[in-house]
């Protein structure tokens, strides 16, 4: 019988990093950017990690939902499965860390890459939603913006029987689900017009985030001491654009991500290791 592996110990964190951080943090006027590497503790995964969901998954395009019936019934369907582990989510040490710094006077706002809202559930104040909210859906007609959580008390009145289970939900509340079962699964339309089919608020891969969002997150990195930049790989223009202005700007930016990301080269600070064990620390440093 072949032995089963050793199991592999985390690295150990680096105190010297630790260190620089909390002197980069310690200083105060923190502009906090986050990506989904920050609520994996909280049970959604992220796209890029080591067991991230793009491995495996093609995730929904703007361009498919809008033009593909099928896809778009595809989602919701899938969606109104997901939504139930999306919906019960709850903060971990990573966000009631950043809530704590800002408690502390040390973080001035969060810009979040996350559709999860669990920022906010954790406390923080000041957070902007790059890539909107699950919890908030938005008509394509009408341009009706409504609670998800109407929409779910909704979706089970049509679909009192729709419950497969689901064994992966994607950090867009997007379940992964056998395509024989879709087809069971009634949508709903807008309750303001009757007609537009519904969105979720969130930006789909290949949808432009709106303009005066964009420029009220590059004022927040203008105006900051620091940018702090907690698991996000950077890998999209999205997030990285903002790490490129602070750059440009002579802004100091730290990153605390477990592997490698695009900006590696671009910080001043770089920490490679679990946010839930680096943040809480930095709190007990700083915020005490």
């Amino acid at each position: 019988m072949t032995a089963a592996p050793a199991a592999v110990e985390p690295a150990a964190v680096d105190p010297a990093g630790l260190d620089a951080l909390a002197r980069l943090v310690g200083d105060g006027d923190v502009v906090v950017l986050s990506g989904a590497g920050l609520s994996t503790d909280s049970g959604i995964p992220d796209y890029r990690g080591a067991t991230g969901s793009l491995r495996r998954h093609t995730p929904m395009t703007y361009q498919t939902f809008l033009r593909d019936p099928r896809g778009r019934h595809r989602y919701w369907a899938r969606s109104f499965v997901g939504w139930r582990q999306i919906r019960a989510a709850r903060p971990n040490a990573g966000h009631r860390a950043v809530a704590g710094l800002q408690g502390a006077g040390l973080v001035t706002g969060v810009i979040t890459q996350n559709v999860d809202g669990l920022h906010q559930a954790a406390g923080a104040q000041d957070v902007v939603e790059l890539h909107g909210g699950l919890d908030r859906t938005i008509c394509l007609a009408c341009g009706d913006v409504a609670g998800r959580a109407a929409l779910d008390e909704r979706l089970q009145a049509a679909n009192p029987h729709f419950g497969p289970h689901a064994d992966e939900v994607n950090p867009d509340g997007d379940a992964e689900l056998p395509d024989e079962v879709l087809d069971g699964f009634v949508m709903v339309e807008c309750l303001a017009c009757g007609r537009g089919p519904l969105k979720p608020d969130v930006v789909f891969f290949g949808e432009t985030v709106p303009r005066d969002r964009v420029d009220r997150c590059f004022a927040m990195v203008e105006d900051a001491g620091a940018l702090l930049v907690l698991g996000s790989s950077l890998t999209v223009m999205s997030g990285y654009r903002f790490v490129l202005r602070a750059e440009k700007l002579g802004i100091p930016v730290g990153l605390v991500n477990l592997g490698a990301t695009r900006g590696d080269a671009k910080v001043d600070v770089r920490v490679d290791a679990p946010l839930g064990t680096v943040l809480p620390d930095l709190v007990a440093r700083l915020a005490a």
